[in-house]
């Protein structure tokens, strides 16, 4: 049978999936909001338009709980609140907070207040009642070292990642021939290999480890985070913080490897006037935090652009409320998916080039 009739039909699926999942929270959501709009008047009949900007919010930012959704399933896990305070370690369920994101829960532990407005946790006794999370300062926060969504996606990632890799190598001790899951991805190891080597240079072995890591971490991510139901459908990779502890990395590893070429060439670029030297030497010290910098902007804004597009066009269906809706909603959502298959690939193997162009510059030696 021709492979593209099970991609049409895992798109098909996924976004009937998709759906509903997002029928049964924006339900969900729009009782919640009608529950609390019943304090004190009754609503008239006629009911406002959906908003879905809670309902994109909820998917794409980080939370303490984590959420599994199936047909006629939906159970939420509460994850553990590690938090460090001026009192010391200070550990609890989010099951305490009762689900409550808008600061309405107080939770006492250890001598302290605490609530939770929307994916923060801050000292009940800091902030006002009608706080936003853009208006709480540091001040008013724990440091907080939770088991949140997100790490619980990563470490998910993490555990398949290492199974994949790890059937890999024992299909390999079988037969030589690569098979199955390790004729997909033996080619990507090469790949990556030989990219490295055509950018750093004779010392590119040092680096292959940690560019394999970073491409299949990436790949996984955002190809785990296109499946639209539990316990995948996240959005690793959509979150800066993450694409900033990448981009760190990757600095780090730059800068600890940089030769003396490569720091000549920043301090006292050579072929340059005298008198010019000094502006160039700033401009190439600001160059040295500029290009991790779109490194994590880049990954970032690609993958949360995606995500925010897609539940767009499923969440259209429940604004308009209209029976040709689904069909225009559910043709540009195959697009989109068939668009976000290429771009967890490329953003993974773009990531991973520059990173690799990056500690080439670093290294190389200096032709005499």
């Amino acid at each position: 049978m021709n492979y593209k009739f099970f991609i049409y039909i895992f798109i098909f699926i996924s976004f009937f999936l998709t759906g509903f999942n997002l029928s049964a929270q924006t339900e969900e959501h729009q009782a919640e909001t009608q529950h609390s709009e019943q304090a004190g008047t009754h609503q008239e009949n006629n009911q406002e338009p959906y908003d879905p900007t809670d309902l994109i919010h909820h998917h794409l930012s980080d939370s303490h709980d984590y959420a599994f959704e199936l047909p006629f399933v939906h159970t939420t896990f509460h994850l553990p609140v590690i938090l460090w305070t001026d009192k010391g370690l200070t550990v609890f369920s989010s099951a305490d907070f009762q689900g409550d994101e808008h600061g309405h829960v107080v939770v006492e532990k250890n001598g302290q207040k605490f609530k939770r407005i929307h994916d923060l946790i801050v000292y009940a006794d800091k902030v006002g009642e009608h706080v936003e999370p853009n208006e709480v300062t540091m001040d008013q926060r724990p440091l907080d070292f939770s088991i949140t969504k997100n790490v619980f996606s990563m470490l998910l990632t993490f555990l398949a990642l290492l199974l994949v890799l790890f059937y890999v190598k024992k299909s390999y001790d079988k037969n030589k021939v690569p098979r199955g899951i390790a004729g997909f991805v033996e080619p990507l190891i090469v790949f990556i290999r030989d990219m490295a080597k055509e950018n750093i240079g004779p010392k590119f072995e040092k680096f292959v480890p940690f560019l394999l890591t970073v491409f299949f971490f990436i790949l996984f991510s955002n190809l785990f985070g296109l499946i639209p139901f539990s316990p995948f459908g996240f959005n690793i990779t959509g979150n800066i913080a993450v694409t900033f502890v990448l981009a760190v990395i990757v600095f780090v590893i730059t800068n600890i490897n940089g030769n003396k070429g490569y720091w000549t060439h920043i301090l006292w670029p050579p072929g340059v006037p005298v008198i010019l030297k000094p502006f160039i030497a700033l401009i190439e010290i600001l160059s040295i935090f500029t290009k991790p910098f779109a490194l994590m902007i880049r990954l970032f804004a690609n993958i949360l652009a995606g995500h925010t597009i897609i539940l767009t066009f499923v969440t259209l269906i429940f604004v308009f409320k209209n029976w040709g809706v689904p069909f225009a909603s559910g043709f540009a959502t195959i697009f989109m998916y068939i668009s976000e298959l290429l771009v967890a690939f490329l953003q993974a193997y773009v990531f991973t080039l520059l990173s690799a162009i990056y500690f080439g510059m670093a290294v190389k030696e200096e032709a005499h």
